[in-house]
């Protein structure tokens, strides 16, 4: 995979771009084990459960909900709690981490967490 930049792209952008593509060459998930992906952005956590053998989301939870207005630990980690409780209802109990590029520490640790406490095993 090559990735392109304009000259007005941040290092700490590009850095951790480079970081994903190394993670996703190690990190694919299957149908028996799908890939739990998380983004953050400033305000809010992202969480998809992926399928990478037919390319698709098999499900979605974030922080933009009524009840989780700020994206902190606490947002983060119930977050985590709703896409494993949602995921058992499917027949997922077992998945790979990919912390897409981002350090394992704050808010990822934290959704990681809630989804280890919701039941999924990774």
């Amino acid at each position: 995979m090559k990735l392109n930049f304009s000259k007005k792209t941040s290092s700490k952008v590009v850095n951790r771009l480079k970081k994903k593509i190394r993670i996703r060459k190690v990190v694919s998930g299957t149908a028996e084990r799908p890939r739990l992906c998380v983004f953050r952005s400033g305000a809010h956590i992202y969480a998809q459960i992926i399928n990478d053998v037919t390319q698709t989301t098999v499900l979605s939870v974030s922080s933009l909900s009524a009840e989780l207005k700020n994206g902190n630990k606490e947002a983060a980690k119930t977050v985590g709690k709703k896409i494993a409780e949602q995921a058992k209802a499917k027949g997922i109990t077992a998945v790979v981490f990919d912390r897409n590029g981002f350090v394992y520490h704050g808010r990822v640790q934290a959704l990681a967490d809630g989804a280890r406490e919701g039941g999924l095993n990774f």
